[in-house]
């Protein structure tokens, strides 16, 4: 799973993941170059070493790049990018048909009608582009917020020039697989209608047909089963709907609808005909309603009407013409290679729809023949066979319809409520309008015109141009003043503007930011300018960008410019009163330089940290140089010690603190030479140099020895 912001192809920004399925998952993204929101669905890491899987995916994306159709998820760009394999799709914000069923249990005949128009819509543009979906369910049809159906996921799309069938490992989901397809066999567009059929089912009745406890049951049911009438479930389901369900998912490809707008032409009938036998399916096998008035659809269609009413050789040529081309298609369908083990055979419907054939036309010879000889009979009631009652019946029904709404007409004129412009009222041209000139309007305008002459507006294209401002309209699907059926869809191609030129981002390292968007502006290139650390570039300069310097990229595209913001700064350990061991290594490791002064401090032993240059709550770049103070400790002081020879006590005390040093202990002795109470003698002789501080011990006088002993000291004993 990919982290929020991570940016692939250097524009698709991954913003979340919004759905995940059996091989890649799907991530709202960010389109930096046109600025929009895309889907982005990415390869899952299982199968990115998987060359099957990878050339699958890319071939998804293949597939579907040439769709651009409203009711098709359109698919932008692929690539790749540091190993992760990506397409780029249509953003649709809404829910999958598959949830949405689950939701309501089960759909109302007319909001099923409009789901499958435009599910069938865009499987036939889809065909239109000779790919095969293979893969039709709810589960891959999205229903936009605003209710416009689209068809997704062409992950096992191939073209229909192949002419190799599919095997079961790439088969479909096989709730709604065709028989051919889950037999191995050919598979053609007709496999799509199929699924189609199976998914209206489940959208009338809130379930699938078939299903079992394995895929091999499942597909069996599809490939021997009778498919289940929905009026079993939904009796209240039209009939012509139920009629539509049933043609579509016929086991023989020859019954089915052969193109999807033959679908969707019925799926429109069926709105305003809800009941009508309009359908021409053939089924047999199945009890109650679908097989009494199955039968009837075979024989009623419109031009079998108008042959009834013709009575002439003309009428029998022409269904021998519709038969023989029905019993090429059969045939193409028996000379197919299928499975001879299979207990399938399309010779099981073939002979029914022979036999019912047969019937027909045999009723039609009888009934030329009465005609001939002018049998009265021919013309009686009881004398009719059921089918050619039916037919009359019907013919009444018709006439007193139009009847009807002849006198309708007349009576509106007459009130007032049609405007006539002539003497008759033409109908077909009373639906029709012309088509207004679009080109060079704004979107808006261009809706607006249409939608005031009831036709409907989508953007199928938005397309550089030098002529078209943007958002104008260039293009339209229908010319103008063309007419068309109203609330037709009109297609426009709109402007995006001059069309994008290339160009090279230029090397900007080192310039700061001002001159590096100068640079880019000259480019017609937008800088988005991002900060960050880094220890070798200085601060304001540009460090790098992204794409990097020489990249082709378009005018217009946003370059990220990474501006230094210096090396990164972290708080500076304090150290103070640290040994000098420890404090040199706590702010190594922290990124810093160390330099170491010393000097003497009374207060801090030798070896202390006494100081530091930088210091909490302070940071600093890693890499700056810490200057640290150690202490060597007290400084010591010296002084010269003075002469006090003949001073008093007290003349000796105020000498010594003169000169920073202390009167240490006195001594008395006797002198015959010198007075009592001086100094006679000192503990350092005068001159020498002592501690400052040092205390200085003296000898005091006590005058002659009245004893008259010989003086011990302290004075000339000559004198």
């Amino acid at each position: 799973m990919l982290k929020e912001g991570v940016f692939l192809g250097k524009r698709y920004e991954i913003l979340e993941r919004i759905g995940s399925g059996g091989m890649a998952d799907v991530y709202k993204s960010k389109d930096h170059k046109l600025n929009r929101f895309v889907a982005v669905k990415v390869l899952k890491s299982d199968y990115r070493n998987d060359e099957v899987f990878i050339q699958k995916f890319v071939s998804e994306a293949q597939a579907a790049a040439g769709l651009m159709h409203p009711n098709v998820v359109n698919v932008y760009d692929v690539g790749q990018d540091r190993g992760l394999y990506y397409m780029v799709m249509e953003l649709v914000e809404g829910i999958t048909l598959k949830d949405y069923i689950e939701k309501k249990q089960s759909l109302s005949a007319k909001e099923t009608i409009s789901i499958a128009i435009q599910m069938m819509t865009g499987i036939q543009a889809a065909h239109n582009h000779h790919i095969i979906h293979r893969d039709i369910k709810p589960q891959n049809i999205i229903i936009s917020r605003d209710g416009k159906v689209k068809v997704t996921d062409f992950g096992i799309a191939r073209a229909t020039t192949s002419t190799n069938t599919i095997s079961t490992n790439v088969m479909g989901s096989v709730h709604y697989t065709s028989p051919e397809q889950a037999r191995g066999g050919v598979v053609d567009e007709k496999s799509d209608i199929y699924s189609a059929g199976i998914t209206m089912f489940e959208m009338i009745t809130g379930h699938v047909p078939f299903d079992g406890d394995s895929t091999v049951t499942v597909a069996v049911k599809h490939l021997k089963e009778e498919m289940p009438l929905p009026s079993k479930e939904v009796p209240d389901i039209p009939h012509s709907l139920e009629c539509i369900i049933m043609k579509c998912t016929q086991k023989s490809v020859a019954k089915r609808y052969q193109d999807c707008q033959e679908v969707i032409t019925d799926l429109k009938h069926s709105l305003v005909d809800p009941d009508g036998d309009f359908v021409n399916v053939i089924y047999s096998g199945q009890t109650g309603r679908m097989a009494s008035r199955g039968t009837e659809t075979v024989v009623m269609s419109d031009e079998e009407i108008e042959q009834v009413k013709r009575r002439n050789l003309k009428s029998r040529d022409s269904r021998d013409a519709v038969r023989r081309d029905d019993r090429t298609a059969r045939e193409r369908v028996r000379a197919r290679d299928y499975d001879e083990e299979d207990d399938y055979d399309d010779d099981d419907y073939d002979d029914d729809y022979d036999e019912q054939e047969e019937r027909r036309r045999a009723q039609n010879r009888r009934e030329k023949e009465r005609r001939r000889n002018g049998d009265s009979r021919g013309t009686s009631k009881n004398s009719l066979d059921p089918d050619t009652q039916k037919i009359m019946k019907i013919l009444l029904v018709v006439a007193a319809v139009v009847v009807v709404l002849v006198g309708a007409l007349l009576l509106s004129q007459a009130a007032g409520l049609f405007k006539s412009v002539g003497p008759s009222t033409n109908t077909e041209t009373d639906e029709k309008v012309a088509v207004p000139n679009l080109l060079n309007m704004t979107e808006s305008q261009a809706k607006k015109a249409l939608n005031d002459r009831n036709l409907g507006y989508a953007v199928s294209e938005r397309r550089a141009s030098d002529q078209y401002e943007e958002g104008h309209v260039m293009e339209q699907s229908v010319a103008a003043n063309k007419k068309i059926e109203k609330n037709t869809t009109v297609y426009v191609v709109v402007s995006a503007g001059p069309e994008i030129k290339d160009t090279y981002v230029p090397n900007v390292v080192g310039k700061s930011e001002e001159e590096a968007e100068k640079l880019l502006a000259e480019k017609n290139l937008v800088a988005n300018a991002e900060a960050k650390y880094d220890e070798t570039v200085e601060e304001g300069k540009v460090i790098s960008t992204e794409p990097s310097a020489g990249a082709e990229v378009k005018e217009g595209d946003h370059i990220k410019v990474y501006i230094s913001l210096g090396a990164e700064k972290v708080e500076v350990p304090n150290v103070v009163g640290w040994l000098q061991s420890d404090a040199e290594s706590t702010l190594k490791n922290a990124g810093f330089k160390v330099s170491v002064t010393e000097e003497y401090d009374n207060n801090y032993e030798a070896g202390t940290v006494v100081s530091q240059s930088t210091a909490n709550p302070t940071k600093a770049a890693k890499g700056t140089t810490i200057s640290l103070t150690v202490s060597k400790g007290k400084k010591t002081e010296y002084v010269t010690v003075p002469s006090l020879y003949k001073m008093t006590k007290d003349q000796a005390k105020r000498e010594l603190e003169k000169w920073g040093l202390k009167l240490g202990e006195d001594f008395v002795q006797y002198d015959n030479n010198i007075a009592a109470g001086l100094v006679i003698d000192q503990e350092y002789q005068s001159g020498s140099q002592v501690e400052k501080g040092t205390a200085i011990n003296v000898v005091i006088s006590a005058g002659p020895d009245e004893t008259g002993q010989p003086d011990s000291g302290g004075g000339n004993a000559d004198e």
